[in-house]
């Protein structure tokens, strides 16, 4: 007799917490993160990618500036920065997105 007792409570008690149980909804709050995570993670890799892009133009216009003696070293320098600030501009406006 005790034992069906205990059998009926068992039962009873795992029926309510599977109840309970069901009841709450799914939770993908830590997979929105992640995700959020990877998006910034791919907009840093890209805007990095920007910056040692102009820098690389920047290096190759400043060597070319400087073999056609067109211009003074001042005006090379110049010109370099001016590359490379543009190219630090659209790295922002990539993370920015």
């Amino acid at each position: 007799m005790k034992s069906a007792i205990r059998v009926r409570m068992v039962v009873g008690t795992l029926a309510l917490a599977v109840g309970l149980l069901a009841g709450l909804p799914p939770s993908h709050a830590q997979t929105q993160g992640t995700e959020r995570r990877g998006d910034r993670r791919d907009d840093r890799g890209d805007a990095r990618d920007t910056r040692q892009g102009g820098r690389d133009d920047a290096r190759d216009a400043k060597q070319e500036c400087k073999s056609a003696d067109d211009k003074s070293r001042a005006e090379c320098r110049q010109d370099k920065r001016d590359t490379k600030q543009d190219s630090r501009g659209t790295a922002r406006d990539i993370k920015k997105d």
